[in-house]
């Protein structure tokens, strides 16, 4: 990806005539372009890596997979959030890694833990390096050298059970290079968050990911059957069977532990036959209550569909709906049969809470067009718009009171500051017992953009906390969430998960900074 903004340079998008028009009239932004950074510009902290250290590493990857170079460094500063590009473009100083490995196996990985533990050298794993909560930043802390593992040269499905329908793929394997290879089987994994494109096998479950499959499929964590994790004490496989009762489950040790105490190098997940055919149906609701209740209903159902997505009143309108209330958008996929009987019984469904069916190009625009968001974010950003995103999950009976409250805090905060917002939310992850909700927020910049978010997303989050919702569904922890985390698990969790990192990483060499409270 570019190094200073979201994907690849040639997908960038221009903000379209009504974007800016809403950007004028709603927010009194008047759109400038913003001049193209060069990379060759960008000024980084200088390696630290002494000649011994590089020539340990060389020894153990070959000189060929260990780089100390700026051109390489300066891909692996951190991820993608709105606080991470405005760091890109501020100019200033930018802290990057001494250094930066590709080993090509498990046994590297390994050994290269080893020697970092004894070296007492930081290292920050590193997949597709699309974290939005500072989740792959290069941290030093106390250490003197921080060196980031790139996963990008293991990239192979190694094992293929078609009877079982199970792949074992290798931690650097992106979305797209996994749906490929399983393709070709007639298979897939079905596993769609927005950052797809991009983000890797190993970081969808080090993050615990939820596609936007999940109501069809679950969330990423469901589908894992097991695990090799290497630690810097040595290499453990968790998982054997379907289901065990052979003690706590230990694959929920390191799905969700962002690198903090192993590196992820393979994972075998539960795979299903490609799809004979899609059904879409695009609902509308005359508010976001009606629609909501209709979901909760839907999350009940045996045959529900693949994909639930519903937006509020703001969002519908945002996208263009001339008539007000919510639109909702959804995917079924199976034989035909299969989908036309869950399509018409969920159609049944919305009809009952009041809602109607209508033309299903919604949901077609919608597939069409659900990973091109981050490029819309980078526009705003180019044109003096903050735009950027945060999320939660609660219960059904608390979801409207969560929605308003956090919607009220980042409105009064920003606009306090003098940058009134839009904020839109939308449900797009269905549980029996309740759903994520996912923000979006634009507003003018300040004169200190990252503070004016910061201060608009503790606001936002300490809201989350205060009505028990959860600190996040699917961003993670990283850095951004770390303060708050004690909050969400508790002192005695706080205090497991300490001790977990002491038993696997007793130099606390990996990923410093993020997830431990």
């Amino acid at each position: 990806m570019s190094w200073d903004a979201w994907g690849i340079p040639e997908n960038r998008r221009a903000l379209s005539v009504e974007v800016e028009s809403l950007l004028r009239t709603a927010l009194g932004i008047s759109p400038h372009p913003r001049a193209d950074s060069s990379q060759n510009s960008v000024r980084l902290t200088r390696s630290r890596l002494s000649v011994e250290r590089r020539h340990a590493l060389e020894a153990i990857l070959g000189a060929a997979h260990v780089s100390t170079e700026d051109a390489v460094r300066v891909h692996f500063l951190g991820g993608k959030s709105t606080l991470d590009l405005l760091a890109r473009r501020s100019g200033t100083l930018q802290f990057a890694p001494d250094a930066v490995v590709f080993p090509a196996n498990e046994e590297e990985v390994h050994a290269l833990l080893r020697y970092c533990s004894d070296e007492s050298i930081a290292v920050v794993p590193f997949g597709g390096g699309t974290s939005v909560v500072g989740g792959v930043d290069p941290v030093r802390e106390w250490f003197d050298t921080v060196i980031t593992i790139s996963t990008r040269r293991m990239k192979a499905m190694t094992a293929l059970d078609e009877v079982s329908r199970t792949a074992t793929l290798q931690a650097g394997v992106t979305g797209p290079e996994a749906e490929q290879m399983l393709a070709s089987h007639g298979l897939s994994l079905g596993h769609y968050p927005q950052s797809f494109a991009f983000a890797s096998i190993g970081g969808f479950a080090a993050t615990r990911s939820s596609g936007q499959a999940s109501a069809g499929y679950g969330r990423f964590d469901d589908m894992v059957e097991s695990m090799t994790v290497v630690t810097p004490i040595g290499i453990t496989v968790c998982g054997r069977a379907s289901a065990s009762a052979a003690g706590p489950d230990l694959r929920q040790v390191f799905l969700g532990s962002e690198g903090t105490l192993g590196i992820i190098t393979s994972v075998t997940v539960r795979v299903h036959p490609m799809p004979e055919c899609t059904e879409y149906r695009s609902w509308w609701f005359p508010d976001f209550v009606s629609g909501s209740a209709a979901f909760r209903d839907l999350a009940a159902m045996t045959g529900r569909p693949t994909v639930m997505r519903l937006s509020d009143e703001a969002e519908t309108a945002v996208n263009g709906s001339k008539d007000g209330g919510c639109i909702a958008v959804a995917t079924f996929e199976g034989t035909r049969a299969q989908v036309e009987a869950r399509a018409h019984m969920a159609d049944g469904v919305v009809t009952a809470r009041g809602g109607d069916v209508r033309s299903p190009e919604s949901a077609r625009r919608w597939e069409h067009e659900r990973f091109d968001a981050p490029y819309l974010r980078d526009a705003l950003l180019d044109a003096g718009a903050l735009a950027e995103t945060l999320e939660t999950a609660t219960s059904w009976a608390a979801l409207a009171s969560v929605r308003a409250t956090i919607s009220s805090a980042l409105v009064g905060v920003l606009t306090e500051a003098g940058t009134p917002p839009i904020v839109m939310s939308h449900i797009s992850h269905v549980y029996p017992t309740g759903a994520s909700l996912y923000f979006t927020v634009v507003c003018a910049t300040a004169e200190d953009p990252s503070t004016q978010w910061r201060t608009a997303k503790d606001a936002a989050t300490r809201a989350m906390m205060d009505l028990g919702a959860t600190l996040t569904h699917h961003h993670a922890v990283g850095r951004d969430h770390l303060p708050y985390m004690k909050s969400e698990v508790g002192t005695v969790g706080a205090t497991l998960l300490r001790a977990m990192k002491v038993a696997l990483d007793p130099a606390s060499v990996l990923n410093p900074g993020k997830l431990i409270p």
